[in-house]
This record gives C-alpha cells, structure tokens and sequence, in this order.
C-alpha cells in the first residue's frame, strides 16, 4: 500500500480514523487491516463488504464441483468392478452408465460454473449501482453549489 510506504497515516475506510500501521487491526473500530489488494483501500474504491455477499453461492459452486469429481470417481470404481465381475461381457452396459455419469457431472461442473458467473455478474451490478450512486450525489452537490 502507499500510505504504508510513505509513513502516512492511513485513513480507516469504515470508520474514517487514522490508523498508524494498517497491517493491524483498527483501534477505533475493530475494522480487519488493510492488503495492498483491498478494494476499500482508498476513498473512490467500493468496500469489501460491498463486493462478497455472496458467500453461500460460492460455496454452492465449490459443491456443484465436489460432486460432479464424485461422481467421476464412482464412476471409476463401477467400471473397475463391472470390469472385475463380468469382464468384457458389462462393455455395452458400462458404456450407457459412463455416458450418462460423465454427462451428469459436466452438467454439475457447469452449474459451478455458472454460479460463479453469477457471482461475477453480481458484483459487476452492485458496483454499477454504488458508482452510479456516487455520481449522482456528485451532481446533485454541484448543482446545490450552483445554486447558492
């Protein structure tokens, strides 16, 4: 971070205090430290708190891909033991169960997919609407200056 380099104070972003080593905790409130990554770092960037709400989705698509390797993994042993008990005779019978199996955890890999997506999607709109926000505010300022 920069403030940190230049031995400036930083500034806390939820509560406004100056902090003198952002590493730490805030001695105000209790507010996390700050990374060099952390999008509430400065006073024109969105807040964490703003950008993961969607924790139970992420952990939604984590499961979507636990169970789509599950099933390649049963998959595994159904024809290991196909293989072992009726030999080349199960071919065609495991060939229909690996085809619908396979297809099964594509489709549940995609779901993972997807819902990351959507996660995506849903900070790139909640980011629109915070800076969308802020523009008006602006506006309205200015115009409240003119005004006077």
């Amino acid at each position: 971070m920069v403030d940190a380099v230049t031995n400036t104070p930083a500034t806390c972003p939820e509560c406004g205090a100056k902090r003198p080593d952002p590493s730490r905790v805030c001695p105000a409130c209790g507010a996390r430290p700050m990374r060099a990554d952390d999008k509430r770092a400065g006073d024109n960037e969105v807040r964490t708190e703003d950008l993961e709400p969607y924790i139970a989705l992420r952990y939604i698509a984590r499961l979507f891909k636990v169970l789509a390797l599950l099933l390649i993994v049963m998959l595994l042993g159904e024809v290991v033991t196909g293989v072992i008990t009726s030999g080349i005779a199960a071919f065609m019978t495991l060939l229909g169960e690996a085809t619908r199996l396979l297809v099964l955890a594509g489709l549940l890999w995609g779901g993972g997919d997807i819902t990351i997506l959507l996660i995506d999607a849903g900070h790139d709109l909640r980011v629109a609407r915070i800076l969308l926000g802020r523009i008006n505010a602006t506006l309205h300022e200015r115009e409240a200056q003119e005004k006077q």
